[in-house]
């Protein structure tokens, strides 16, 4: 005889997307029968989380991949290419933009350098400032990454009406906005 959750487990394995509340609804069950008064309400928001967060970084990785490029030169070549004409960024400006150390830009910019995707030049405003342009190469190379991205990631929520990623959104922010000062570390 199959219990609850191997059945939920072999459906899960099966794919079928109608199964994922199942799952996490099966997962949460079992924590309520083995171990009563566990706080079990996060699982059927968390766990599907997790699972999409997987999914979607999955296809992105997969759609990077095929347009020749990677998720950290993607970064930096869409932060300068948002920035507007003449897309030009100091790396200070790069770095608090991407929230990346400035090590990692400095990398990042290096390698983008060396591809001739971006190139280096002194600021106008001192000695120690760096401004990083998109050379031509990078300009095509982040516009057709973008197109593949965005057109890809518009089509996975494709199946969500206006109204509903509208809702989404807002419950979103306010999950994010929450978690993000639950878990900040303490003022002192």
């Amino acid at each position: 005889m199959m219990t609850g959750d191997r059945i939920v487990s072999d459906a899960a394995a099966s794919g079928d997307p109608a199964t994922d509340h199942s799952r996490a609804a099966g997962i949460a069950a079992a924590w309520r029968r083995e171990r009563p008064g566990t706080p079990t309400e996060s699982i059927e928001i968390v766990t599907p989380v997790w699972q999409l967060a997987k999914l979607f970084a999955d296809d992105r990785n997969r759609v990077l991949r095929e347009a020749g490029i990677d998720a950290a030169t993607l970064d930096l070549l869409s932060v300068i290419r948002r920035s507007g004409p003449p897309y030009a960024l100091s790396t200070r400006e790069i770095a608090a933009r991407t929230l990346v150390t400035a090590g990692a830009i400095s990398q990042r910019v290096a390698r983008a350098e060396r591809d001739g995707l971006v190139r280096r030049a002194p600021g106008a405003t001192g000695r120690r400032t760096v401004l990083v342009n998109l050379t031509p190469e990078g300009h095509a190379l982040i516009e057709r990454s973008v197109d593949a991205v965005l057109g890809r990631e518009a089509t996975l929520v494709s199946c969500l009406s206006a109204h509903e990623r509208t809702a989404f959104i807002t419950l979103l922010d306010k999950l994010m906005a929450d978690v993000r000062r639950r878990t900040a570390p303490e003022e002192r």
